[in-house]
């Protein structure tokens, strides 16, 4: 059942709805659960300052305000699962069960990215007051830049063009059903369900830390969102500690 009451905001064209979000936090005129969509976004930003833009009708930015203290949540990660199980669920109704989750918070198909996850936090002081939650997917876009290793979009998985906007309502209804899990569910369950479809989990792969690549086996992520690795003995590595080597 849809669940009501959220405000979703559709802009023409931005430069970011994480900035557009995070302005009306310092504005003070930030509301829990709000959206703010565009599918004509001029710059994106991605994980350590990566940009992400995105031409008109061809993908999804979704930017949603969460306040940790309505979600009672105090451990950034618990968020990120939340958000993230969101996008996949999202995600793998239109592209099947190969969608995962590529530590962090990537969204891949297969060996190929779909999208990504992006959250920026509000401090007042030592008090965490809000969460600003974006999410970028590829959906009608069917040509790619080189400098893009493995892109892919919905439309190329499925053969058939989507509407932007439904489905960025439709992503607003599940993550803040998937946020509001962390109220009615113990936090170890969606951990469970994050590391089930965590990309290459038990497999071998390639990282690389201090220009030294190594190979290793994923065992799955922390509650504190540390990426769990075995070879000669376990190691866990936080965010921006390790990059991927993929081919």
């Amino acid at each position: 059942m849809p669940l009501t009451g959220y405000p979703f905001e559709v802009l023409q064209m931005v430069d970011s709805t994480n900035n557009y979000a995070m302005a009306k936090v310092h504005a003070g005129l930030a509301k829990h659960g709000e959206a703010c969509f565009t599918d004509h976004q001029t710059g994106g930003k991605g994980q350590r300052g990566k940009a992400w833009v995105t031409g008109k009708g061809r993908n999804l930015a979704l930017t949603v305000i969460l306040s940790p203290k309505q979600l009672n949540i105090i451990q950034p990660f618990e968020l990120s699962t939340a958000v993230s199980l969101a996008t996949v669920d999202f995600f793998s109704k239109y592209a099947g069960d190969e969608t995962s989750i590529k530590w962090p918070n990537d969204i891949y198909w297969r060996d190929r990215k779909a999208g990504g996850v992006l959250i920026e936090n509000k401090f007042y002081g030592n008090k965490w007051k809000w969460a600003i939650a974006g999410v970028g997917i590829n959906i009608n876009q069917a040509q790619f830049s080189e400098e893009l290793l493995n892109p892919v979009s919905l439309m190329q998985i499925t053969g058939k063009p989507f509407e932007v906007e439904e489905l960025g309502r439709e992503l607003h209804q599940l993550i803040m059903k998937r946020t509001g899990e962390l109220l009615t569910k113990r936090y170890e369950l969606l951990l469970e369900e994050y590391n089930q479809h965590l990309f290459k989990i038990y497999q071998p792969v390639r990282l690389k830390k201090d220009n030294i690549v190594f190979e290793t086996v994923i065992k799955g992520v922390s509650p504190q969102g540390q990426l769990i690795t075995e070879d000669a003995i376990e190691k866990r590595f936080e965010f921006g500690e390790v990059e991927w080597i993929l081919t």
